[in-house]
């Protein structure tokens, strides 16, 4: 190359790089300039820099007048229970699920007896399920392109932890319930990333090689046939990690006061859950959901936001917040204990267990406003649902309006309030996102909205990711 080509080769490199610089929608060395002169010379802000960087911004932000001593008396108030701990895992949806069923079997006995349920029990069914829940939405979706949305969905999130309480009734309806003691947590249980992991990554290899069979025309039977074998695989690594699921066992009931009640007897998990859940959970309860983006009093479905292939997609009524909380007043004072979620990370105040929309002011410490509605932070993925707890009390004004909520947590007796969340009714307001509450308390025109035909939603939408942390 001679020295006039060569000059004339980075002349064309330089324009074309200084081409890229300035494409319209970039950021121009004029435009860098207007941002840069924008910023404040305040000498304050240095200071405030330097805290910043050198400590936690929760700390920083602490809003000093919302630490008063927190209120913890309430006048509606349902029967305290032991507290547990989902430790390292998404299974929030499950122990929530577990605690209403727990109370609900001591308010049976009134609180006389109580029962503690196995978590790792139903969880292995759970991860089972959602095994072959994916494997066969692979083969059902497999004259679809490896890039569509609905393959992707399937390979992206093979299996996980989360939930609803829709799969708490359908895996106990239809594989029981087994006592805490005769199948304790695992490490694996506890603390399932690596698990799923590996799972997972099984999974994707598996799912590639039933597209590879669909394609060549395998017949169903032969397709079915193999994905049996690899449930079987599953099964296998899931014994390994969770425990043998329990197949009968001997119990005896005890009196809240650990005391022995009766003979023990035999029990299979299907005979226990006879026992002590009386029947269908299926059937018996609602879902409400406040999604302030979609009309109210509208029944809504989740597309393939289920636990079990067979089992039911989550199906809501979506309600003003007003209505959901006088169905919630109505179960509490029945002393009915319910699951609700919520976007548990905003504005929490770790130490004290307490949920406030003014415990921190993030905007007085970056000098800017977070002002998005409840609409807007859900439609930009700003917020959503992320942790189920139980709902287990409210305290009333005089006119019988909420002030407070609180709700029994999965992160064990010694977090927050004795294991406990206390959260003002503003904060209820703009984070409480569903609640699940026996259809005995919601009136025959909330019953006959629910039974209208739902609208589908797809499972992508922010709001609709399941309960998982």
């Amino acid at each position: 190359m001679n020295k006039k080509t060569l000059v004339l080769s980075l002349c064309v490199a330089f324009s074309s790089t200084l081409l890229a610089q300035t494409r319209t929608g970039g950021i121009s060395m004029e435009m860098l300039r207007q941002i840069e002169n924008a910023q404040s010379s305040n000498p304050a802000n240095k200071a405030l820099a330097n805290a910043i960087a050198s400590n936690k911004i929760d700390d920083l932000a602490k809003n000093c007048k919302n630490l008063g001593q927190i209120d913890t008396y309430f006048n509606v108030e349902t029967p305290k229970q032991s507290i547990h701990d989902q430790q390292s895992s998404g299974r929030c949806w499950m122990f929530s699920g577990l605690n209403v069923l727990r109370a609900n079997f001591a308010k049976a006995h009134d609180d006389s007896l109580k029962v503690e349920y196995s978590q790792s029990y139903l969880f292995f069914y759970d991860q089972l399920e959602k095994a072959n829940l994916m494997l066969q939405g692979v083969v059902d979706c497999a004259g679809k392109p490896i890039d569509d949305t609905r393959v992707q969905f399937f390979f992206r999130h093979p299996i996980s932890d989360g939930g609803t309480f829709c799969g708490v009734a359908d895996l106990a309806d239809k594989y029981g319930l087994v006592p805490m003691s005769v199948m304790p947590e695992t490490f694996s249980s506890d603390n399932t990333s690596q698990m799923q992991k590996m799972i997972s990554s099984k999974l994707r290899e598996f799912g590639l090689e039933l597209r590879q069979m669909v394609s060549e025309g395998k017949k169903a039977n032969v397709i079915n046939r193999r994905k049996t074998e690899m449930l079987g695989t599953i099964y296998h690594m899931l014994t390994l990690t969770i425990g043998e699921p329990v197949k009968e066992f001997t119990y005896v009931f005890r009196d809240k006061n650990g005391k022995p009640i009766g003979e023990a007897r035999k029990y299979t998990p299907k005979e226990f859950y006879e026992e002590t859940v009386s029947g269908p959970i299926t059937g018996t309860f609602i879902m409400l959901m406040n999604d302030p983006r979609r009309p109210y009093h509208k029944t809504y479905e989740v597309e393939l936001d289920r636990h079990t292939y067979d089992g039911q997609n989550w199906k809501y009524l979506n309600l003003p917040m007003e209505e959901i909380a006088k169905i919630a007043i109505a179960s509490l004072k029945d002393g009915r204990k319910m699951y609700s979620s919520y976007d548990v990370g905003k504005q929490l105040d770790r130490k004290r267990g307490y949920l406030d929309v003014d415990n921190y002011d993030y905007g007085s410490l970056f000098g800017t406003t977070f002002g998005m509605n409840k609409a807007e932070r859900i439609m930009t993925f700003d917020s959503g649902s992320t942790h189920a707890m139980t709902l287990t009390a409210v305290d009333l004004d005089a006119e019988g309006k909420p002030l407070k909520w609180k709700v029994e947590n999965s992160w064990g007796p010694t977090y927050g309030q004795n294991g406990c969340l206390i959260m003002t009714n503003r904060w209820f307001n703009e984070y409480m996102f569903r609640l699940v509450v026996n259809k005995k308390y919601v009136s025959k025109e909330i019953l006959r909205e629910f039974d209208q035909k739902p609208t589908m939603v797809v499972p992508e939408d922010p709001l609709f990711m399941g309960d998982s942390m």
